[in-house]
């Protein structure tokens, strides 16, 4: 990305309007930007949300990820039944979406269960928690620079279709997932094991589906049988199809009829790694991945039994992002504390979701058998920069372990630490590396979370 300049910082206000001074300010409308808005808010901060898209959701409705995983605990016994151990915001959304009829029960998921998620109902359910906690959204726009003096962030620059302008804040949530503020303020981060990363993916929901016949077929699994994949490599020899993924997953949603799927694997044309922050690999992985959805759903109508019929609804609007920059953080996450499922009394978030790890030829799954790990609070405060704290999959965390930390359900928990947090940083005056975490436990406790 040598032709592009991120960092884009001010060290006073710039010649623009402000366009409010909040207390807490949260940049990015998915699962952790809506729950540290909400929480702010609910605790009583004048809170502002910023969001590129027209809706909230980010990668569970905008890269249309579908589920929520990592609510429950796995293990090698085909009988065990579901075991939910993270709660807290998590379990509000998924509660508040079972109340409209917009999410699943749970599912097998290999040794685990997720449930899947109505995208559309995702984001009433936004709107109606951001709105009933007083949060301030604008959507359609987009931050272009930080305000700065020294370390200290002190606001944004932004920018929508009615031009620029700024906000400040005494607080900032950055839920980009990109570590966007970071980046721009020139402060450290990293991308994934060396610059490796995981492949993104282009989701996409089929319907027309028999389910009796598919269900008889395929099974209760969401990933895919052997048989499937045998005959993915055998339709890939009939050079008719473009099949670059052999295991497949696919998740019966709300809807009568209707798969989500999660089938694609994404690289460069010329075989590279692909970056979705540079927008030419962005653009590459979209356009490949709409076909490659074609040749997947080819390969359903004519290899798998209740798909004869069936058509593609939608893809993402974006494709899925598992990763792209991980802050430098105060603490980071380590791949031995996850397989070790290290517990810690600074825990904001219990994980039991595996490494599942989507980098070169096939995913790589390892699971946490009735166990679980802590993420502790430090790995969302950056080890630079002040009044700011990330929530989201840029957590600061090795390569292996954010393949596991990054998920839906954790992020809902991130998100509602780091809104508990700034309050409190505000509150007491103090700077947030400096907050005891056993009292933002506590309110999380109080709040419902199992910690």
């Amino acid at each position: 990305m040598k032709d592009w300049k991120i960092v884009q910082r001010f060290e006073a206000v710039p010649d623009l309007p402000v366009l409010a001074e909040v207390d807490v300010l949260v940049i990015g409308g998915g699962a952790a930007g809506v729950a540290a808005a909400e929480t702010a808010s609910r605790m009583g901060k004048r809170t502002w949300l910023i969001e590129k898209y027209g809706f909230c959701g980010g990668a569970a409705v905008a890269g249309l990820s579908g589920t929520i995983c990592g609510m429950f605990m796995a293990s090698d016994n085909p009988d065990a039944q579901p075991e939910q151990v993270v709660f807290g915001f998590t379990e509000r959304f998924r509660q508040a979406l079972a109340d409209k009829g917009g999410v699943t029960g749970p599912q097998r998921y290999g040794k685990t269960y997720t449930v899947t998620h109505d995208p559309l109902m995702w984001r009433e359910v936004a709107d109606d928690f951001l709105e009933q906690a007083g949060v301030t959204t604008l959507f359609h726009t987009a931050v272009t620079g930080v305000i700065m003096n020294g370390d200290a962030f002190k606001g944004v620059v932004i920018e929508s279709n009615a031009g620029q302008s700024v906000i400040l804040a005494r607080m900032i949530v950055d839920a980009s997932g990109d570590a966007a503020l970071i980046a721009r303020a020139g402060m450290d981060y990293y991308f994934g094991d060396n610059g490796r990363i995981q492949n993104p993916t282009m989701f996409f929901r089929i319907a027309g589906v028999d389910m009796e016949k598919y269900l008889a077929y395929y099974g209760e699994d969401t990933i895919c049988p052997p048989k499937v994949t045998e005959n993915i490599v055998a339709a890939n020899q009939t050079d008719d199809y473009d099949l670059p993924r052999h295991k497949i997953w696919m998740f019966p949603t709300t809807r009568p009829g209707e798969l989500m799927v999660n089938a694609t694997r994404l690289a460069g044309q010329d075989g590279r790694m692909l970056n979705v922050i540079d927008p030419k690999d962005f653009t590459e992985a979209e356009v490949f991945g709409r076909r490659q959805v074609r040749s997947y759903a080819k390969f359903l109508n004519h290899y798998v039994p209740g798909c004869e019929n069936a058509y593609v609804v939608d893809t993402g609007v974006e494709v899925g992002i598992r990763q792209t920059r991980s802050i430098v953080g105060v603490e980071t996450l380590s791949n031995d504390d996850v397989v070790n499922c290290r517990k810690r009394e600074d825990s904001i978030c219990r994980t039991p979701w595996p490494i599942e790890l989507h980098s070169g030829d096939k995913p790589k799954l390892h699971w946490l058998l009735n166990d679980y790990y802590d993420v502790p609070f430090n790995t969302l405060v950056p080890v630079v920069g002040e009044n700011i704290i990330v929530a989201g999959r840029c957590l600061s965390a090795e390569h292996e372990a954010l393949a596991s930390a990054r998920v839906t359900a954790q992020c809902f928990e991130y998100g509602h630490a780091a809104g508990i947090a700034v309050v409190k940083a505000i509150d007491e005056g103090i700077r947030i590396r400096e907050l005891p975490v056993d009292e933002i436990r506590n309110v999380m406790i109080a709040n419902g979370s199992k910690l």
